[in-house]
């Protein structure tokens, strides 16, 4: 069966005349016409009725409608999903920080295979710096790092992560309706360093406190800086994604104050201006949902 043929049925039905539907597909009304007793003849039933300038369907013509519009999407789609497959590459190349790797990247990457099953997925785990460089380099196809603004690069915010105080099951501080900062100096501190303005916000509120906490683990693991508050070791600043389901299992709790409210951890997503734009988009999406998830749980 020629799909030209169904093709040009489907178009008179949708256009309501053989004129308009020849000028959509840039034919002449004889040509499609031609077109439509072609298909008639394959299935052997006519599917308009014809009186004058005016066209009906038949009840074969209304009964085949369905299958030729179902089997013209089908044609399209696949005509979509072949040329997508030719211009994209074998293997998407990604670099993330640590955290990255941990907490979203497992999200994201099995939906990105979801929507491409023919692309194989490189993960790399660097440093926001290296990761940069290896993309202007192209070495890497997308990035993950901090903050970032480069004229060579496409930069867009993929999530805010807020850098809240969190305390392990049975702190004081779970007992109380309200604390302040200054009840931090009372207690050990875990304190996970990674370098970033937002970090150096809270250094600046300790400097600002009569008594500072004493911080006497310091790390650059989030998972580590976690496992010391779970084990009671001491409390500790960290981002919500990182201890989203210690918090659901009421092993980890949440301690706000005024001081901190708008502090939090930016991950932009980077390219090389003008490439990979099809993964970046996708990636992108897929942390809109990531950085909704975070705003339901805080």
């Amino acid at each position: 069966m020629n799909i030209e043929n169904i093709e040009a049925f489907v178009y008179v039905i949708h256009y309501g005349s053989f004129n308009k539907a020849a000028e959509v597909l840039y034919l002449s009304q004889p040509s499609v016409t031609a077109r439509i007793q072609s298909l008639e003849r394959e299935l052997d039933c006519r599917l308009f009725d014809r009186i004058g300038k005016q066209t009906s369907l038949t009840d074969d013509g209304k009964k085949f409608l369905p299958f030729a519009q179902q089997l013209l999407q089908t044609f399209q789609k696949s005509k979509i999903q072949l040329k997508q497959k030719r211009t994209l590459p074998n293997e998407l190349r990604v670099g993330c920080t640590v955290s990255v790797s941990n907490y979203i990247i497992p999200t994201i990457i099995p939906k990105l295979k979801h929507k491409y099953p023919d692309v194989n997925y490189k993960l790399s785990t660097a440093a926001s710096e290296d990761i940069i460089n290896r993309v202007l380099n192209r070495e890497l196809d997308l990035g993950f790092v901090r903050n970032i603004s480069h004229p060579n690069l496409l930069s867009a915010k993929a999530y805010d992560d807020p850098i809240r105080l969190y305390v392990y099951a049975g702190h004081p501080f779970t007992q109380k309706a309200e604390v302040s900062l200054e009840e931090i100096g009372e207690y050990s501190l875990v304190f996970f360093e990674c370098g970033s303005l937002d970090w150096m916000r809270i250094h600046r509120l300790f400097a600002s406190m009569n008594q500072p906490p004493s911080i006497e683990f310091q790390t650059d693991n989030l998972e580590t800086a976690k496992k010391l508050v779970l084990q009671g070791a001491g409390i500790a600043f960290l981002p919500s994604l990182c201890v989203e389901q210690e918090v659901r299992d009421g092993k980890l709790f949440p301690i706000d104050f005024p001081q901190t409210a708008g502090i939090s951890l930016q991950t932009n997503m980077i390219a090389l201006n003008g490439e990979n734009a099809i993964f970046f988009n996708s990636a992108l999406d897929l942390c809109k949902g990531i950085a909704q998830s975070i705003r339901e749980h805080i």
